[in-house]
């Protein structure tokens, strides 16, 4: 054995040792050293002395559980949702709002000392906007449909495994996301309408999507299948309508597929309208059932009033909305810009973008169905160049093509709204050169959590900015 060999600390499964907590690491787990090796521990908090018991051991890190808390948090506080510790859905409800604000700041520190070369130090990261009331906060569910005991039931999936929780009251779910997920899993009950084929082998009801309207009231229920052919559909729709008044869409989408997407390829109307309206200020939107939408209504205003601020727009300025879904953001900009045009791959979503900007009688926004990386280099072709890009990419961050057409089209100022700041960390190193980093506004959309959202302002560097000057003469 080499002295190397011998210095090395070897960690057993089910060793038990005391551990002092750091800080929240990007899943929300309390995070430690134990003889210089990191160890992950869920439910432990910062400044925490615990005991803990080793579960897995990785080449690179280590997880483990609390045994006991010798010295606890005094942010600590008792979660207050009765399968809080067996649905894994939220991950911070032990832990004091302020101490979640402060911690999804450093998080976000985290993803950029991991994932960037750029100078913390020099970096303005602004506190975290949190909300006033963070409970009943989502205007969406989607909750899997199982079976327990002969009946269905409809819940999450406990973390790391395929038992599924029943879940009655989700405490970050508007109640009436509930009432009405809750309702349709009676009514699959009370008419014994299977959700799942014993001789088969395979699910049929899927999903139960639901998504309601703050400010209308209205919700849509979207029911995910297997396949078009439901047992008692039109029984089971009818009983929706008659019970639910407040629904006023319900569609079926058709996923054939096992995969972690929610959403397959086809959907159906089967009773109602196609979409339901929400407001935001002044702003109404279409939502159809696929479409693109914020998850926290109260939080998304001060998203996009952050997002409007960095583009600091005069009126003169052409702005493109990347990955622009029902519009929202671009909608929220338009007042101040001269000209929007906004892009999505969904044409389900752009057609709610064109709804939604004729119903806000903003004239001045164009919608295209597409990639941004296809559309802007043609338009700058054509002599079309924005000012400002403002992109909300979905989890995996901006496309690579998309930020080499940022590099290309050299717009002035590039407002970036994230939802993972280790992709925001990635994508923003990526164009280090190019951009200069102005700021980072992380707010709270999802309390409870670990998932923050982070508005970064990056301006194009100035040699650049007199390169394009003396293109344009």
């Amino acid at each position: 054995m080499n002295k190397q060999q011998s210095n090395q600390v070897r960690i057993e499964l089910k060793q038990q040792f005391p551990l002092t907590i750091k800080r929240i690491g990007i899943n929300g787990e309390g995070v430690g050293f134990f003889k210089r090796k990191i160890v992950f521990v869920p439910g432990a908090l910062p400044g925490e002395e615990v005991v803990v018991e080793v579960t897995k051991v990785h080449p690179k890190f280590t997880e483990a559980r609390v045994k006991k808390i010798r010295k606890a948090s005094p942010q600590r506080t008792k979660a207050p949702c009765p399968v809080y510790e067996q649905c894994g859905g939220c991950q911070l409800q032990h832990l004091e709002y302020q101490g979640q604000l402060d911690a999804k700041r450093d998080i976000l520190i985290q993803s950029l000392e991991r994932h960037t070369k750029l100078n913390l130090d020099e970096l303005d990261i602004r506190p975290t906007i949190g909300m006033d009331n963070p409970w009943h906060y989502r205007n969406k569910s989607q909750f899997q449909v199982g079976t327990q005991d002969g009946k269905a039931i409809a819940g999450l999936y406990s973390m790391n495994s395929n038992k599924l929780i029943d879940i009655d009251e989700c405490i970050v779910q508007h109640p009436l996301t509930n009432k009405v997920t809750t309702e349709i899993i009676r009514i699959i009950n009370d008419f014994k309408i299977p959700v799942y084929d014993e001789k088969q082998k395979r699910q049929i009801i899927k999903t139960i999507v639901t998504r309601v309207g703050f400010e209308t009231g209205q919700v849509q229920v979207v029911l995910v299948t297997t396949e078009k052919k439901v047992p008692q559909k039109d029984l089971l729709v009818q009983e929706i309508s008659k019970r639910l008044p407040e629904v006023v869409s319900i569609v079926q989408n058709i996923n054939p597929k096992k995969t972690s997407l929610i959403f397959g390829d086809q959907t159906i109307n089967l009773q109602g309208k196609d979409s339901i309206k929400e407001r935001l200020d002044e702003f109404t939107y279409e939502l159809s059932a696929r479409a693109f939408f914020q998850l926290n209504p109260i939080q998304t205003s001060k998203l996009y009033g952050e997002a409007k601020k960095a583009a600091a727009l005069t009126g003169n300025e052409k702005v493109v909305d990347a990955y622009c879904g029902v519009g929202t953001i671009g909608l929220w900009l338009a007042d101040g810009a001269k000209e929007i045009r906004g892009m999505d791959v969904i044409k389900e979503g752009i057609d709610d973008a064109k709804k939604n900007a004729k119903a806000s009688r903003v004239n001045h926004a164009d919608y295209y169905v597409g990639s941004a990386e296809d559309l802007m280099p043609q338009w700058k072709q054509e002599g079309w160049r924005p000012d400002v890009v403002v992109v909300d990419p979905p989890r995996v961050g901006c496309d690579r093509k998309f930020l080499d057409t940022i590099k290309e089209v050299k717009p002035k100022r590039f407002v970036y709204v994230s939802c993972n700041p280790s992709t925001l960390a990635k994508d923003i190193d990526y164009l280090k050169r190019d951009y200069r980093v102005e700021y980072l506004q992380p707010v709270d959309m999802f309390p409870q959590t670990a998932h923050i959202e982070t508005v970064t302002l990056l301006t194009l560097i100035q040699q650049d900015f007199r390169e394009i000057v003396t293109d344009k003469k």
